[in-house]
């Protein structure tokens, strides 16, 4: 079978799934929420949550808990960043170091942020750490974004402790050190003056992207133990 039939025999499949009749919840599990699952709906296969909390999902890591914001995440970074360049000889940064490094060196040529579409999530997570190797980011505050993740969790009175959480967390907090792409064009008129146009592009931070590029921080960084040193 062609490429192409299985590709329509899967779409045809999938209709089949969410037009059919489902056992599912009516509500959105998420309380108070009272929109219908999209199940429920015949518009996809959650048989728990609406649309709305579907896709707050896939920009937080979870139904119910928002992602930190930089400035709550920051005080973390610098003092994780201050206590692992004190300890950059110790064998766990050392082995956290080498890993992100290794991160870099395989991700292959740089792709700008106006080219992402349509990539799968791990090119997507490839040139996140491509832009980092590019933009000369040094290794240990990749580290620290890590560590600060950690800290905050062990701070945060109601934390979200899935696996899933924590990497979303991580990876965010990555792409927003990746940066984005920026272009910069200058037009004659025709009266001699000169008009200057730009364009500013940052890769979307939500969806599977996250979850691929915080697992691979989390590999790499996993040796590090600086999360209650750096705290004490």
């Amino acid at each position: 079978m062609s490429s192409s039939a299985q590709r329509q025999q899967r779409i045809s499949s999938l209709r089949k799934r969410i037009s059919g009749p489902q056992d599912t919840y009516e509500r959105c599990r998420v309380y108070p929420c009272t929109n219908s699952t999209t199940a429920d709906r015949g518009e996809g296969l959650n048989r728990l949550y609406c649309r709305k909390h579907i896709e707050f999902y896939r920009r937080h890591g979870s139904y119910v808990k928002r992602s930190y914001s930089a400035s709550e995440l920051r005080p973390f970074r610098l003092e994780a960043l201050a206590a692992l360049k004190t300890a950059c000889g110790a064998q766990d940064v050392m082995l956290a170091v080498a890993s992100v490094r290794k991160l870099y060196r395989a991700a292959g040529a740089p792709i700008e942020a106006f080219r992402l579409p349509g990539k799968s999530p791990r090119e997507r997570a490839q040139a996140t750490w491509a832009q980092l190797r590019q933009r000369e980011v040094d290794p240990l505050e990749v580290v620290a974004a890590w560590v600060a993740v950690q800290r905050q969790l062990s701070e945060d009175p109601q934390p979200d402790r899935h696996e899933e959480y924590r990497h979303v967390q991580v990876a965010k907090l990555i792409h927003r050190m990746a940066g984005g792409a920026h272009k910069r064009w200058e037009h004659q008129r025709a009266d001699g003056g000169t008009v200057v146009t730009t364009l500013h592009k940052h890769p979307i931070s939500r969806g599977r992207v996250l979850r691929v590029l915080g697992s691979q921080a989390a590999k790499a960084c996993e040796s590090v133990t600086l999360t209650v040193r750096c705290g004490g």
